[in-house]
């Protein structure tokens, strides 16, 4: 939007002279009030990490006991979300309790396997922040290491400019603490915020703090969803 503004003179016929101003105004309902996209990795910007897919995948390729190596994850993966323990102590627990016939680094070779880009999400958010000069922050529940490797693997501090992730903040998602940490990072205000996220849940607690929460399920969706926000 521009404003002009024009300052003249008009010659009338009895000899007195006008002085004219114009000033156009720009019509700011047509000006995004957003300024920052809080986006989750995984499910929006890349596949899940260690979901419930990738580990049924992990079980088959090693030949590990189904609902022994599930009910090991459960009681300690939220530890490890939240930054109380490392990988390799997740993998002691869950899987190298036992001799086994591969290696901890195969293991980590086969977990960093699984990630991938989905289709168009990083370039769209780069897109956008060079578009409209935007902040980009991740908010995301993962455990240091491999958040760590998807953040460089994937090159995402090319496109976001601070990360909350859960296990180094030490809360996670649905605490609504995790979304505040966020907040006061980027220093925004919630109504600035369009939040891209996966799970219908966590888009509640988002919005519940005022914060713009959509539901990311396609990339076509997420590209109409943001359009509502003037992101386009």
């Amino acid at each position: 939007m521009i404003i002009v503004i024009y300052s003249g003179y008009k010659f009338c016929r009895n000899n007195k002279i006008e002085i004219l101003n114009y000033i156009e105004i720009p019509n700011m309902k047509n000006k995004s009030s957003i300024n920052t996209i809080f986006t989750d990795i995984g499910g929006v910007l890349l596949t899940n990490g260690w979901d419930r897919g990738c580990r049924r995948r992990a079980i088959d390729t090693f030949k590990l006991d189904s609902e022994e190596t599930e009910e090991r994850h459960h009681l300690c993966f939220d530890t490890l979300e939240v930054g109380k323990i490392t990988l390799d102590e997740y993998f002691d627990r869950v899987v190298f309790y036992k001799r086994r016939s591969f290696t901890k680094k195969e293991f980590w070779k086969f977990m960093c396997d699984q990630s991938q880009p989905l289709p168009g999400m990083i370039e769209l958010v780069q897109q956008l922040k060079k578009k409209y000069n935007l902040k980009v922050a991740v908010v995301s529940n993962e455990g240091r290491e491999l958040a760590e490797y998807r953040i460089r693997q994937f090159k995402l501090n090319e496109v976001a400019d601070f990360f909350i992730v859960s296990s180094f903040v030490h809360f996670r998602k649905p605490d609504a603490d995790i979304f505040r940490i966020a907040l006061d990072t980027a220093q925004v205000k919630p109504q600035q915020v369009v939040y891209i996220e996966d799970r219908p849940m966590f888009v509640q607690v988002a919005n519940s703090l005022g914060i713009h929460g959509i539901r990311y399920t396609d990339y076509n969706s997420t590209c109409k969803k943001l359009e509502k926000f003037g992101l386009k």
